[in-house]
């Protein structure tokens, strides 16, 4: 599965999510497939959550949008700190 962002007035709609990991007014991080997407704005909403297709719509103000990898979770927390 792909991942696609789209981001347009204030709406930001992420295809391709597998999980959302959290969710506040503030900041959203959404994990597809192996990437992960952080989210940070103000008066952030889900306004639509449908994973069995991987689709996630934002409403509200995005400041800005981080990818990374999804971290293995099953790794010792010392080395999860001191990478």
């Amino acid at each position: 599965m792909f991942d696609v962002l789209h981001l347009e007035g204030d709406n930001l709609e992420i295809k391709g999510a597998t999980k959302v990991v959290s969710s506040t007014q503030a900041q959203a991080v959404v994990e597809a497939g192996e990437k992960s997407f952080v989210i940070t704005g103000s008066a952030l909403e889900v306004k639509k959550l449908n994973l069995e297709e991987g689709e996630v719509v934002f409403t509200g103000n995005v400041s800005l949008i981080k990818i990374g990898r999804v971290q293995d979770k099953k790794q010792p927390l010392l080395k999860r700190l001191f990478k």
